[in-house]
């Protein structure tokens, strides 16, 4: 189902949250960043941190191919949006008092250089997930959540180190494709949307996903939903803006609970 479909089904009177729209770049610019700031908070909560491992990436609205990320070495639960660097094309950090994470750069780049559509990307290894990226598996059709990345998930097949090279992250990009998501093998989970809150739910969901695959194979032979059904489901469920609304009650949580973030 489109977004705009989706939007025409809702009633008129309902009380009902949607992407926000901006009428500067600056506003946009100071959004983008809060939301980032945000999901970085609610991924330290999660427990998705793993020493200075991880990283979320917003692309600037107007330097488009700059982009916005966590520093290196700062934890999750502790970024504020002051805390932010901005990054541009070449690695360098143009605003921010913070050094840039090699791996961050080397992946983020590549993934925003190759999908003009994607706002955001998200990366973190996260338990279930790189389990999952052990055993070299895609997501299978085993839940009406999981459906959500039915056809619609990359496994990039290798493993070589750490990511420090433009051309490993190019790798791991052309691995990604069209897809909202990508399976690292040995390594964890990326995730992209076009809004940060998109590609963090996206995240969450798929860490999820991966835990309750591993859970059922450890219990037995799961049954797969049916393609139809599971590619049915996918379009009710798989667009950015239902990742976006989903993603909403956490952010509600995060910003009542740490609203210091903003700072």
């Amino acid at each position: 189902m489109a977004d705009e479909d989706l939007l025409e089904k809702l009633p008129k009177d309902l009380i009902f949250k949607l992407p926000p729209k901006f009428d500067n770049v600056e506003d946009e610019r100071r959004h983008r960043k809060e939301r980032l700031a945000a999901a970085l908070r609610i991924f330290g909560k999660l427990g998705f941190e793993e020493g200075v491992a991880g990283h979320i990436t917003a692309r600037d609205p107007e330097l488009t191919d700059h982009f916005w990320v966590n520093p290196f070495g700062m934890s999750f639960k502790h970024v504020r949006v002051s805390d932010l660097i901005l990054v541009n094309h070449a690695g360098d950090v143009v605003e921010g008092r913070y050094p840039v994470n090699g791996a961050a750069f080397a992946i983020h780049s590549q993934v925003h250089q190759a999908r003009p559509d994607v706002v955001a990307a998200a990366h973190s290894h996260s338990v279930h997930g790189r389990a999952l990226s052990a055993l070299g598996q895609l997501l299978e059709p085993i839940t009406q959540d999981v459906c959500a990345f039915y056809q619609d998930h990359g496994l990039f097949d290798d493993y070589t180190g750490v990511v420090t090279d433009l051309e490993e992250g190019k790798r791991i990009a052309a691995a990604l494709g069209d897809h909202k998501a990508v399976i690292l093998r040995n390594h964890g989970l990326l995730t992209v949307g076009d809004t940060v809150d998109a590609a963090a739910w996206w995240f969450i969901t798929m860490e999820r996903s991966c835990q309750v695959q591993l859970l059922a194979k450890a219990a037995g032979t799961p049954v797969h939903i049916e393609h139809e059904n599971a590619a049915l489901t996918h379009t009710q469920i798989g667009n950015d803006l239902v990742g976006w609304i989903n993603y909403q009650p956490l952010h509600d949580q995060i910003t009542r609970e740490q609203p210091d973030l903003f700072e």
